[in-house]
C-alpha cells in the first residue's frame, strides 16, 4: 500500500463536492460581496508567520497554526478572548511553521477537525525534503518532536461546507511548495493564499521552483481569486492583485540576477561562486529594504541562491513559459 493510500485509510476524506481545478477558477458571477470578519496572529520575527480566524456562522475557521506550540498558545488566548470556539482549521500547505503550532490547538478544540488536501497529507507524512528535521535542529527552534496531523482530507478542487460557510479549494503545487492548497470564501471573495503570497518579506526559494511559482501567480492573477483581500503566510493582508504583482516581480528579479551566474561564460560555469552569491544578496538586499525573512533559517538567502541557481542551470532557457524567461 501506497503512503497515500495509508493517510487515506486513516484518515475520512472531508464531506466536499469536488469540482475540476480550473472551472473553479473561472470568474465568479452572483450576489454582492458580504462582510467578513477575519483576525490575525503574526508570530514574532525572524520568521514571523501568521495564523487567521475567520468568524463563521456555527465558529471560528482558523487557517495555519504557526511554527511552535509557544506561538501558538499566544494565538489561543487571542481566540479564547473572542468567547466563541473554533469549529475548523485550515492547512495551506506543510511548512514548519505552518503546522507546528497544530497540537495546541486540537488540544484546545479536541472535535475541530483539521483540513488538508490529499497532497499536503501525504507531503506531511513523508517530509521527503527533510524540513522537519532540519528546523529541530535550529537553535531555539521550539519545533515539537511531534506532529499533530489532518483529521480530514479532501480532494484537489473540492468545495467545502465548514461551520456553516462556503469554502473553496484550489491546489497550486510547485510553486512556493511542492503542494499548496489556496482557500476562496466567494461570498467576501476573500483569499487565503498561504506562502503563495507574501507582503513585503524574503520568501524561501528553498524547493527550487521558482518558474512553477511564476507560472501559477499568472494562474491565479487571470481568475477571479484575485479580486479582493489576500491574507497571506507572512506580512499583512492587502489587495490580492497587488500582493500578485510584487510576489511576481520580487521572483523575477532574483531570477535575473542569479542567471548571468550560471551562464557559460561565468567565472565558474554553472557553479555560483561566493562572489557571485554575495553579489546576488547584496543585490536584493538594496532593491528591497527591511524586508524580513519569512524563515528562521540563518542561510536562507544564501540557500535561495543554491536553489534557484540549480534550477536554472538545469532547465536552462529552451521551452520555458514566458513568465520564466
Amino acid at each position: 500500500m501506497t503512503t497515500l493510500a495509508v493517510v487515506l485509510a486513516a484518515v475520512p476524506l472531508a464531506a466536499a463536492r469536488p469540482a475540476a481545478a480550473e472551472p473553479s477558477l473561472s470568474p465568479a458571477k452572483g450576489p454582492a460581496v458580504t462582510e467578513l470578519r477575519v483576525e490575525r496572529f503574526a508570530s514574532r520575527d525572524p520568521g514571523s508567520v501568521n495564523t487567521y480566524w475567520m468568524q463563521a456562522p456555527e465558529g471560528l475557521v482558523l487557517v495555519d497554526t504557526l511554527r511552535t506550540p509557544t506561538d501558538a498558545r499566544q494565538a489561543l488566548a487571542r481566540i479564547r478572548a473572542t468567547g466563541r470556539p473554533v469549529a475548523a482549521i485550515l492547512l495551506t500547505h506543510v511548512h514548519p511553521d505552518h503546522v507546528g503550532g497544530a497540537g495546541v490547538f486540537h488540544r484546545a478544540f479536541p472535535r475541530a477537525p483539521i483540513y488538508a488536501s490529499e497532497a499536503s497529507a501525504e507531503a506531511m507524512r513523508e517530509d521527503a525534503r527533510g524540513l522537519y528535521a532540519l528546523t529541530r535542529s535550529l537553535p531555539g527552534s521550539g519545533f515539537p518532536e511531534k506532529l499533530t496531523y489532518p483529521t480530514r482530507v479532501f480532494r484537489a478542487g473540492a468545495t467545502l461546507t465548514i461551520a456553516g460557510m462556503t469554502v473553496r479549494t484550489i491546489e497550486f503545487p510547485d510553486a512556493e511548495s511542492d503542494a499548496a492548497t489556496v482557500y476562496y470564501q466567494p461570498g467576501s471573495r476573500s483569499l487565503f493564499p498561504g506562502d503563495l503570497l507574501g507582503n513585503r518579506v524574503t520568501p524561501a526559494l528553498l524547493e527550487g521552483h521558482s518558474c512553477g511559482w511564476l507560472v501559477q501567480l499568472d494562474r491565479l492573477r487571470t481568475s477571479s481569486l484575485g479580486a479582493g483581500t489576500a491574507y497571506p503566510g507572512h506580512g499583512a493582508p492587502a489587495p490580492a492583485r497587488d500582493l500578485i504583482t510584487r510576489q511576481q516581480t520580487y521572483i523575477k528579479h532574483f531570477r535575473g540576477l542569479v542567471k548571468p551566474t550560471v551562464a557559460k561564460d561565468s567565472p565558474a560555469g554553472p557553479h555560483v561562486t561566493d562572489a557571485e552569491r554575495r553579489a546576488v544578496i547584496a543585490a536584493m538586499r538594496r532593491a528591497y529594504p527591511g524586508h524580513p525573512p519569512v524563515a528562521s533559517l540563518p542561510t536562507l538567502m544564501e540557500e535561495n541562491v543554491k536553489a534557484v541557481a540549480a534550477e536554472i542551470a538545469s532547465t536552462g532557457s529552451a521551452g520555458l513559459p514566458r513568465v520564466c524567461r
